[in-house]
């Protein structure tokens, strides 16, 4: 099979779709961190990541606390991420290969913030951007203001490189972030304090479930 005409096929379908980001990692040394059932990953060896964009203006809302307008608007996001995610996997099974779509959104364990796999890691590996001081993806042009998903698979694609880029002398993450949570290096998190941030804005009725967006609003990218 043609590695770059398989990529070229799934990236125009995505494209059409109304994706913006797109990239293809290869994740046969790290499947063991995932999960997921051995038997199911044996043969997964690709992983395509998608991103979407979020609405700049949905974001301009956001100051200090997360509003209903970003709350419904991150579900709509991550809802057709995963429509485009199930579209993409069935047209990978119906050319005779494997594919497993991970939500864009189902977290295992809120505390420690882990789900399936880490789009963001895999989304660092398919070269869509960096993990940036908020400890998010952080892309060039989008900045962090996009969800992803992916879609693991066995088809044979042609894999994309790491970039090399990272935030630089930014630091506006770290000076807004209403927990404290954001420090100098994305490995000084603070995981525990954004935690307990997202649970009072639960607890305020802010949103019903536990999102922020307050850094996500500052990291516009270029």
């Amino acid at each position: 099979m043609d590695k770059n005409k398989n990529y070229s096929t799934l990236k125009k379908v995505c494209q059409t779709e109304g994706i913006d980001l797109f990239g293809v990692a290869d994740i046969s040394g790290i499947k063991s961190g995932f999960k997921i059932a051995a038997k199911t990953l044996q043969d997964l060896d690709y992983a395509v990541c998608l991103g979407s964009r979020l609405s700049a203006a949905v974001l301009s809302e956001i100051e200090t606390v997360p509003t209903k307008l970003y709350f419904h608007h991150y579900k709509i996001v991550n809802s057709f991420l995963d429509q485009v995610a199930l579209k993409l996997s069935n047209l990978i099974q119906r050319k005779g290969f494997s594919a497993l779509a991970i939500p864009a959104t189902q977290i295992i364990d809120w505390e420690k913030n882990t789900a399936h796999l880490s789009h963001r890691q895999l989304g660092v590996l398919a070269g869509l951007g960096w993990i940036g001081r908020n400890n998010l993806l952080v892309n060039q042009k989008l900045g962090s203001q996009f969800r992803l998903v992916s879609i693991l698979t066995s088809m044979p694609l042609k894999t994309d490189k790491p970039v090399k880029n990272d935030c630089n002398q930014c630091r506006l993450c770290v000076k807004i972030c209403p927990s404290g949570a954001i420090q100098e290096t994305p490995a000084d998190f603070d995981q525990i304090k954004c935690f307990e941030k997202l649970k009072s804005f639960q607890a305020q009725r802010q949103v019903e479930q536990f999102v922020c967006g307050v850094c996500v609003n500052v990291c516009k990218g270029k």
